[in-house]
């Protein structure tokens, strides 16, 4: 979900999973039907399985975000070790893709910030050939480890202000308004603390995820096919 003109809009994301056999059709098929992005969850492969970044080079090519889960994967599953924030680098060869990676990677945030630092430099040495990421802090951190977390994001020193995208990991079909205020009160607390300024904090709440979706260019898109 996002603003925009001050009003909310649902921007869809197809969930796939790279490894099947008709993955290619479901891209393409999501895509026919204007798809935003595509959501992944690496939970039996990991992010440089072959079959997985051929996908991921074809969404690239099409121009659409993929948002990736990160950190503990809570399924039941032995499945943890498939999202550990480093084994992500493997996207730097997938050239001109733009991703997120949820939750900060928690528990491993500090090794989640340095992948981001990564990222970065190599989308600053090249931005046309480059991944470029965006910083997820959906929750996932639990509140005893919240401001340490974006103490350590905000202080690091990389170009981030603009790459970080906040979310609730709540479901449309039963979303938890009480849940998504606590936890943006407690977010904003933080930032008020820290000293983050008013734009950049606009930016985390709504801009920056406006910009990972291209909603601006979906709405053009969605009023030209209603003419």
């Amino acid at each position: 979900m996002a603003w925009t003109n001050n009003r909310k809009i649902l921007v869809p994301l197809f969930w796939i999973d790279p490894t099947e056999d008709d993955v290619e059709e479901q891209v393409q098929q999501a895509i026919r039907r204007r798809v935003a992005g595509f959501k992944v969850i690496c939970n039996k492969f990991y992010p440089d399985d072959r079959r997985a970044l051929m996908v991921f080079q074809m969404i690239a090519q099409e121009r659409k975000p993929i948002l990736f889960h990160s950190g503990i994967l809570w399924d039941g599953q032995n499945s943890s070790r498939y999202n550990r924030p480093a084994a992500f680098e493997a996207l730097l060869d997938v050239k001109g893709l733009v991703f997120s990676m949820a939750h900060i990677g928690w528990p491993w945030i500090d090794e989640y910030i340095a992948v981001y630092g990564k990222f970065q430099n190599a989308f600053s040495l090249n931005d046309e050939l480059s991944a470029q990421m965006f910083v997820d802090i959906t929750p996932g951190t639990p509140p005893i480890y919240r401001r340490e977390a974006l103490v350590r994001l905000f202080g690091v020193g990389y170009d981030l202000e603009n790459n970080v995208v906040f979310g609730s990991d709540c479901t449309t079909a039963a979303y938890d308004k009480e849940w998504t205020r606590q936890w943006i009160a407690r977010d904003l607390a933080i930032y008020e603390e820290i000293g983050l300024s008013k734009n950049t904090i606009q930016a985390v709440f709504g801009g920056n995820l406006k910009r990972f979706l291209k909603v601006g260019q979906l709405e053009h898109r969605n009023a030209k096919s209603a003419e």
